[in-house]
């Protein structure tokens, strides 16, 4: 087991591929669980071929991997089957996000372990939940992000609704079921038993949802999309400058207006009683933009962000990834990690949040496929090196470089 973290002690068998499952078993490693990937022996997690690739190897992989031991096992074997079971009545922890009876159909699903691991907690992640008619559905990320109701708000009127070029509905989905799993964990030491934590894709969304419920039901107001602002919180928007960049000025506060108005030139609109409350300014919503856009074009975005800062008001730059990269704050605040990957550095992102007595670290990143095949089916399983042999010989494991 890994020493350190506050989940440490804890053994989590991550079952699910791609990236929902995968990124709630980078938090839970990322914190000191150790964590036992199973991966087909043909190939792997396919995560391992998308995107960017470097050496044959995906760099996200590095990142969404690290911290895991990856051991391969093909589940659709009798023999295959078997050697899970026993790392899962080994573990504390289960993950998997395959469609939901998967999982029962092979054997291994939580009612499997109710005698034989009592303590264990198990978190199925799928788009649409284990129960309900729609169930059985395939759930991508992206089909998910839309009936949840997150992508009817993205974007602007009239025109198709706006996805965020990240796979935000798995990640978003990943956070959730590391959540569920501490308190199933924190439960677990008062009732002495585990639970199985039922995480759904679009349900993670819904939960980002805000007033949207209350809203249609009490004032049968549907919110609509709304371009770069958010309705009925005056002013905050994005406002292009004289040298083409973008800023984001939040200037939504009583008397955060009044400095912001002044400083952009306007003392007329800053001192109005119509626009003293943020109700007056939603009606004059169009009124405040435009001055602020006339005074963002009129000025480079660094005088910009330097003016809203001397008036203590909350702005900013639109940044990409090389400005990140580059930020002072964002090193200074310990964002970035730096693995070996073939003799050379490789920059990942750290995982958050930040814990100041026991904080994440990342101690390897993701590793190639099967390479802990012999640390735990040998170690943690007594199989002998014979029996290994054999297991490669029948396909049930990856056979050795």
């Amino acid at each position: 087991m890994d020493s350190n973290g506050p989940l440490s002690g804890y053994r989590v068998i991550e079952l699910g591929q791609l990236l929902a499952g995968p990124f709630a078993g980078c938090m839970l490693g990322y914190f000191g669980a150790e964590v036992i990937k199973i991966e087909s022996p043909n190939g792997g997690d396919p995560i391992r071929n998308w995107r960017q690739m470097k050496d044959g190897t995906s760099l996200w992989w590095y990142s969404l991997a690290r911290n895991k031991k990856s051991v391969t096992i093909d589940l659709k074997t009798k023999a295959g089957i078997a050697l899970v079971k026993q790392l899962i009545n080994s573990a504390d922890i289960v993950i998997e996000n395959f469609r939901p009876g998967v999982v029962e159909n092979w054997g291994i699903g939580p009612d499997e372990f109710k005698q034989s691991n009592s303590k264990l907690v198990y978190a199925r992640i799928s788009g649409y939940g284990q129960t309900g008619p729609y169930a059985s559905k395939p759930g991508f990320a992206s089909v998910c992000e839309g009936i949840s109701g997150f992508r009817y708000v993205n974007g602007h009127p009239e025109q198709a609704p706006v996805r965020p070029n990240l796979s935000i509905g798995d990640t978003i989905s990943g956070i959730h079921a590391a959540l569920g799993i501490c308190l199933a964990l924190l439960e677990q030491k008062n009732s002495g038993t585990g639970q199985v934590v039922d995480v759904a894709l679009y349900e993670s969304m819904f939960n980002l949802m805000e007033a949207v419920v209350p809203e249609y039901d009490s004032a049968n107001v549907i919110r609509q999309p709304s371009g770069s602002t958010v309705t009925g919180i005056v002013p905050t928007n994005t406002y292009r400058c004289l040298d083409g960049k973008y800023v984001v000025i939040g200037g939504n506060g009583d008397s955060i207006f009044q400095r912001l108005m002044t400083a952009a030139g306007c003392p007329e609109m800053a001192q109005d009683p119509g626009l003293s409350s943020n109700a007056g300014r939603v009606k004059h919503e169009a009124k405040i933009d435009q001055a602020l856009s006339v005074w963002c074009a009129e000025n480079d975005s660094t005088s910009i962000l330097q003016i809203l800062d001397i008036n203590r008001v909350p702005g900013g730059p639109i940044y990409n990834v090389e400005d990140m990269v580059n930020d002072e704050h964002f090193n200074a605040r310990g964002l970035f990690e730096s693995v070996e990957i073939n003799g050379e550095a490789l920059k990942i992102p750290a995982i958050l949040p930040k814990l100041d007595k026991t904080p994440g670290s990342t101690r390897w990143p993701g590793p190639e496929l099967g390479s802990h095949n012999h640390q735990v089916l040998s170690e943690l399983l007594g199989l002998s090196a014979a029996d290994l042999t054999q297991l490669a010989q029948d396909g049930v494991i990856k056979k050795p470089n």
